[in-house]
């Protein structure tokens, strides 16, 4: 039954409502980001819209209405990932209602997203990684903090955000570790190898110095004496990479990818791989593995490509010396 114009208004504004305790909700036991936030905001008042357009509320929706709302979603040309976060909003969020016995009944019951496509997370070798951290100054005191940072992206395997949140109390030069809060706020112990001490450390006694302006505790300051943000080191890494003459597109987030990536091929256990990178869940951590097994196969078809251009070049040389 569609609902009447005012009851249409009525249902939205409660929406919105409920919309805010559950952010507020959120924010409270996850302690989840504003740019999180956002995105769950935007997926479920896109969700209400639609309902606005079906002449429905969140009282009145059902499985059949929601499903639906993802077909439109498919046919809109959003890719399945995309659709697949939405779904996870939506289940989170009436869970929610539930909960707070607003609602009696879920309508996202056995609604399931589309199967996502698994896209194999992309790395550099080890010559790009050294070429790129290689292209930081060396003598400036951005340019000793950058390359501080590079080292760390790679060598523990931080997350953007991990490396900006980094506190100058949680290094351990001595022990060789940092302490990091990753998501939800779950705090680990990393570990640096020496060229990532080396490049810190010398950061702190020659480039810290000279960008800190008070009493500051962020490991890494920009030229104000304040926390860097994230938005700089992703432009940092970008302008190392032009620097270094790499035509892959470098961010971040690909140096903990070639991080994990590269423990694996030296023979790292998986679980130890999760404990490093932070993941909550084996599962996540999975997919280098899929990645190390194609280098592997990509690695021996050329090794056998290889071996048949040499034997046909023998054949060649054979027939022209009977010849």
């Amino acid at each position: 039954m569609t609902l009447a114009p005012t009851e249409r208004r009525a249902e939205r504004v409660e929406a919105e409502d409920l919309l805010d305790s559950y952010l507020t909700a959120q924010k409270a036991r996850k302690n989840l980001s504003d740019y999180t936030l956002r995105n769950y905001a935007n997926d479920l008042r896109q969700f209400f819209d639609y309902l606005d357009e079906e002449g429905q509320g969140l009282r009145t929706v059902d499985r059949l209405l929601v499903r639906g709302y993802l077909s439109s979603l498919v046919a809109s040309g959003l890719a399945n990932a995309s659709v697949s976060r939405k779904v996870s909003t939506l289940r989170v969020f009436y869970r929610y209602l539930r909960n707070e016995d607003i609602l009696d009944v879920d309508p996202m019951l056995g609604v399931r997203g589309p199967k996502k496509e698994q896209r194999l997370p992309r790395f550099l070798t080890q010559g790009e990684i050294e070429t790129l951290i290689g292209a930081a100054d060396k003598v400036t005191p951005q340019g000793l903090r950058d390359r501080a940072i590079l080292e760390l992206l790679y060598a523990a395997g931080l997350r953007v955000s991990e490396v900006v949140g980094v506190e100058v109390a949680n290094v351990d030069l001595d022990d060789q570790t940092a302490r990091v809060f990753g998501k939800g706020a779950r705090e680990r112990l990393v570990m640096m190898g020496r060229p990532a001490v080396r490049a810190v450390e010398r950061y702190l006694d020659e480039g810290r110095p000279m960008l800190a302006k008070g009493p500051a505790t962020a490991l890494f300051l920009n030229r104000d004496g304040d926390r860097l943000s994230q938005r700089a080191v992703q432009i940092m890494v970008r302008k190392c990479a032009v620097a270094a003459g790499l035509e892959k597109t470098v961010h971040p987030h690909l140096l903990r990818h070639t991080f994990a990536t590269h423990l694996l091929e030296g023979g790292a256990e998986l679980r130890v791989v999760q404990t490093l990178l932070g993941h909550a869940n084996v599962d996540t951590t999975q997919i280098y593995t899929h990645v190390t097994d194609y280098s592997k196969r990509k690695a021996i078809e050329e090794s056998l490509d290889g071996i048949a251009r040499i034997e046909e070049e023998r054949r060649k040389s054979r027939e022209q010396r009977r010849g």
